[in-house]
């Protein structure tokens, strides 16, 4: 291993700006994380010129893999920068911002169309609280353990970000959004309000929008079953969609 950490930052001052490719040097450390490195750089904005330069800008929040705040390309893979360790990557590092996302500046995107899908799909459990209702349904165990799973789901984008239909020139809401219908779908109080997000799914940019390229659970920080859920909602829309023309 090398004595200096090498990186080349992708950089631009904001939306419409110039991008520009800016390089960086700082003394190894072992146990290093990318987020380790941005903090130095902050602290010493000098490049590899020895040039002061302006602080790399860049999102982060838990540094433990569950906030989804610290998302950006590394190496030419969409991840978490707080869990990719410096030890462990091939040099010189390159960083660059998520690219299915509106840029705020250099590394740092703004996810608030994942947010906005979530709110389209109703990825919540509708109850008001204005009076007590006491235990709810248990949830059969075989059941509560892939739901869990389902709820690991950090909002990162990486799925997003790696799956060719979600983009700007698409509708399309992503694989998160509607693996969370699956989550809500599934419990006891939420199903009872399952066919308003199964409305939602038969929309454009719903579940047939989806090409089934499968990036997305490869990409998936967490290891979410996301094709699983493509493929179990998809059944379910379908249904739903017979069944209403059939009340008609």
């Amino acid at each position: 291993m090398s004595n200096v950490i090498e990186l080349r930052i992708k950089r631009q001052d904001g939306p419409g700006q110039p991008a520009r490719w800016e390089s960086f040097k700082i003394p190894y450390r072992p146990k290093l994380n990318v987020i380790s490195v941005l903090m130095e750089i902050q602290q010493n904005p000098v490049n590899a010129e020895g040039n002061r330069t302006t602080p790399v800008v860049w999102e982060c929040n838990c540094l433990e893999e569950v906030c989804g705040a610290c998302s950006m390309n590394i190496n030419g893979q969409a991840r978490q920068a707080c869990t990719a360790l410096i030890d462990q990557l091939k040099q010189p590092i390159v960083l660059e911002p998520l690219r299915k996302f509106p840029l705020v500046r250099d590394l740092m995107v703004d996810r608030t169309v994942m947010f906005d899908s979530l709110k389209k799909v109703r990825a919540w459990i509708p109850i008001d609280g204005t009076y007590d209702l006491g235990p709810g349904p248990r949830m059969a165990e075989a059941k509560r353990q892939w739901a869990y799973e389902l709820s690991k789901c950090m909002t990162c984008g990486c799925c997003a970000e790696s799956c060719p239909q979600f983009n700007s020139r698409s509708k399309f809401i992503g694989p998160a959004a509607i693996s969370q219908v699956r989550l809500f779908n599934a419990h006891p109080t939420g199903e009872m309000n399952k066919h308003e997000r199964l409305e939602v799914l038969l929309e454009e940019g719903g579940i047939s929008d989806c090409g089934n390229a499968q990036n997305c659970v490869r990409a998936c920080p967490k290891a979410i079953p996301l094709t699983t859920s493509l493929a179990d909602l998809n059944r379910d829309a379908n249904k739903f969609a017979v069944d209403r023309w059939l009340r008609k």
